[in-house]
């Protein structure tokens, strides 16, 4: 899996996100994941969904994992932020 068909999710609003995934899907890609943290995961999920549900219809949900990941503040001080990767693959038609 190359880095380029990795959606980043984070504040904008969801169409943003939704769109940068049907745009690959669209160019010959057949397989994207979605990355989010903290609060962003719910905005994960809403993309996954709405791509599913109202533009790619013979997209499925790949793969779900989550993980809590460390992150060094400016302070010094450490913070665990949840994380979750959603994989969204085409059906092949047989």
């Amino acid at each position: 899996m190359s880095e380029e068909n990795v959606v980043y999710i984070g504040n904008k609003p969801v169409m943003n996100y939704v769109l940068a995934v049907v745009t690959q899907m669209n160019g010959g890609t057949n397989e994207v994941i979605l990355k989010a943290r903290g609060r962003a995961i719910s905005r994960a999920v809403d993309v996954a969904e709405i791509v599913r549900n109202r533009f790619i219809t013979d997209v499925n949900i790949g793969g779900i994992e989550i993980c809590t990941e460390e992150i060094m503040n400016n302070e010094g001080t450490s913070t665990n932020v949840s994380a979750i990767e959603i994989q969204l693959a085409k059906e092949f038609s047989k």
